[in-house]
Order: C-alpha cells, then sequence, then structure tokens
C-alpha cells in the first residue's frame, strides 16, 4: 500500500502559479464540478477546469519528468516509514515548483503545539501588508503578559519590571527561538485568536485549526485553569502534578481526540507552498518570513539533518506536553531546497510519540532523506 498521491494536471509555464492540490473538502466540492481519473495505484489527475481558448501559443511544459508526477518509489518508501513508526504520525511531501503531493493520514488533525506560531506570524504580516500594524510597531510586555514553558523574553521581563519590542523583533524571537511569551505578543497586537481564523478563512488554508493562545491550550490540556502565577517558574508543572490522575487523563484525552490547534499535513504542506510561491503575502513580506524560518534554532536534528550537503531547509517545529511517557505533539515543517532550486514541502506530525526522542528524529530524518534520494529520479 503506497502513500496518496495527487497531482493537478494542466499546461503550466515554468514561471506559472501552479494551482496547489486541494483539502479534502474542497477535493469534494470540485469533484462535484469535474470527476477525478485514475491513472495507476494512489494516483489521481484531477483537471482543474475546462480548457481556455486562447489565440496565443500554449506553454511548453516543464522537461523536468518529477514536475508532472512523483519519482517512483517515493510513496512506497514514505509509507514505510511511517508503518515503521510505533506513533501515530501524519506525513505529507509536495513538491512546490510542481503538481503533486504525498501524504500518509494527510488528512487527518494532528496537534500542531508551536507549528501554530507559523499562523500568528503570518496573519501579522498580512496586517502590515494591509496597513493595519508596522514591523517597527513597538508593543509593550509585562509580568501579565508572560505564558509558560519555552520563554526566553521572560528573564528581561522579571528583571526589568517590563521590556518593549517591536514586531519585527517578536516575529524574529517566536520563529526563531520558539519563544511562546514573544508568540502571544504577536497574537494580542494582531487582534486575538480570531484574528488568526479570520486569516486562516480568508486565504481558504483548509483543515488548519488555531487554539485559544499558548496560556489557555496548554492549561487545558493539562487539567488546569490559567492563573497567571502559572508563569513564573515551575509553577505551571507543579500544578499540574498536583491534580488527580483522572483530571489529567480526562483533559488529555480530550485534547487527544480533538486537539484545538489540530491541522492535517496536507494542509500544512499545501499552505507552505502557497507561501513559497508568493501568493499568500506581498512579495516583501513573503521574503521577509522566509528568511526568518532560515534562522530557526529548534529542531536542528528533526527533518533538517536528514539532508544531504547542498540542500537547504527552513522550518518550524512544535512540542506538545509530555504524559506517562508520550509526547502529545512532535512536529517539524519546513522547506527543503535542493542544489537546482527545486524546492519541497515537507511536514511530520507526530501526534502521539512513546519512543526514544533520538528514535523520533531518526523518522524524521528519514523523510526529509528519501526526499533527497529520489529527487531527480
Amino acid at each position: 500500500m503506497g502513500a496518496s498521491a495527487i497531482m493537478l494536471a494542466g499546461c503550466v509555464s515554468g514561471a506559472a502559479i501552479v494551482p496547489a492540490p486541494r483539502e479534502p473538502q474542497a477535493q469534494q466540492q470540485a469533484q462535484q464540478q469535474s470527476r477525478p481519473v485514475r491513472t495507476g495505484p494512489g494516483a489521481v489527475t484531477v483537471p482543474i477546469g475546462p480548457p481556455v481558448r486562447s489565440s496565443t501559443p500554449a506553454p511548453q511544459l516543464p522537461a523536468d519528468p518529477g514536475f508532472r508526477r512523483a519519482p517512483a518509489g517515493l510513496d512506497d518508501r514514505l509509507f514505510q516509514i511511517w508503518k515503521a513508526f510505533p506513533g501515530k504520525t501524519g506525513i505529507a511531501v509536495q513538491r512546490i515548483d510542481g503538481e503533486w503531493a504525498l501524504t500518509q493520514r494527510g488528512g487527518e488533525l494532528f496537534p500542531q503545539q508551536s507549528v501554530s506560531k507559523l499562523w500568528v506570524t503570518l496573519a501579522v504580516l498580512d496586517a502590515v501588508d494591509n496597513g493595519r500594524l508596522r514591523l517597527d510597531q513597538n508593543v509593550r510586555i509585562g509580568p501579565e503578559d508572560l505564558t509558560l514553558f519555552h520563554q526566553p523574553v521572560a528573564a528581561r521581563v522579571q528583571s526589568q519590571g517590563s521590556v518593549t519590542m517591536t514586531v519585527r523583533e517578536l516575529i524574529e524571537t517566536a520563529i526563531t527561538q520558539s519563544d511562546n511569551t514573544a508568540n502571544d505578543s504577536l497574537l494580542r497586537t494582531v487582534g486575538g485568536p480570531d484574528a488568526v481564523r479570520r486569516f486562516i478563512d480568508r486565504k481558504d488554508l483548509g483543515a488548519i485549526r488555531f487554539g485559544p493562545g499558548e496560556r489557555l491550550l496548554q492549561a487545558g490540556a493539562a487539567g488546569l485553569k490559567w492563573q497567571q502565577s502559572y508563569s513564573v517558574g515551575r509553577s505551571f508543572q507543579a500544578a499540574r502534578a498536583a491534580l488527580p490522575e483522572a483530571t489529567r487523563k480526562a483533559a488529555m484525552d480530550a485534547y487527544r481526540a480533538d486537539p484545538p490547534d489540530g491541522a492535517s499535513p496536507a494542509a500544512i504542506a499545501n499552505a507552505l507552498t502557497r507561501l513559497a510561491r508568493g501568493t499568500l503575502l506581498s512579495p516583501e513580506s513573503t521574503q521577509y518570513l522566509l528568511g526568518v524560518m532560515t534562522r530557526t534554532k529548534s529542531g536542528p536534528q528533526r527533518l533538517k539533518a536528514g539532508l544531504p550537503a547542498g540542500w537547504t531547509f527552513l522550518h518550524k517545529t512544535g512540542t506538545g506536553q509530555d504524559y506517562r511517557g508520550m509526547t502529545v505533539g512532535y512536529n517539524d515543517i519546513g522547506i527543503a531546497t535542493a542544489p537546482d532550486g527545486t524546492r519541497y514541502a515537507i511536514v511530520v506530525l507526530m501526534g502521539e510519540a512513546s519512543s526514544p526522542v533520538p528514535a523520533r528524529m531518526a523518522t524524521m530524518q528519514s523523510v526529509s532523506r528519501a526526499v533527497a534520494e529520489f529527487h531527480g529520479r
């Protein structure tokens, strides 16, 4: 059984924007107008509309055979990697400058955790593009704004009483350091969770949810009601440990079953593809964000470590809480660029992972290594 493969048919010049594969709901709507044609095991050719008659000559198709369809064998390799991992895992690989995507459990929702910081930054930059915010706009952060877990900016707030950072500095800190307080400060500045959800809906990003913000999300998953005192030291961890086991289990089971920050691997790969193609933000904001993501410091041994020399990778990681030896959300998503400039969106979401961390990283590396190995075949 191979991975699910999707190919979009149509004549496209090398400089044209290629429509990305649709999400499952959007596919169903499209199929009501044009039914897909099966061309082989696991492959579907989806017509992208009636032919358009024009007096101009039809553009030449790309010479690269990998533009139209995934390299033979890559879907099977990804399936074997997926099958071998003992936890709940979703995988998506999409050729950004092409017409295909491969997935395993690609349409299911997985906890994003800090991967969702990407949607906050996208919403902020969209507001910048539309003149509602400025990158040099100042944002004050006080003790009442601190969150929990990884928040390097908290030490500055605690020593100085408050700090002022620009939107640009907050984006850099939230993405490259995965700072929860920096991210929630951006979230507050852009208008809260509803503003991010409106951006996701307006851009039709598909099966991507955005939760209530870091504090409420983490407290709810643990079975706690947020108190600001939890932002200091290890107060949150102490309160969580003091909960009855039944309370913790019920809260974690509910989060696993229906994560408020859930997203599908296919939707995330599609969003990365659209970001790279420049169809989500202005050219300036697109290049800025892609540049920031190249400086991500977290997860150097996840997807990035599987790529050979000469490849580049920009990404965002996410790691959830541990419960009885299981991590709920161990993720990495990003854009890999081959030496010849070909780009791939790669998404690995481990919704439930009980294996040792090195084994999780090895699985991620196997996915990115497979993409590089089959590139150009």
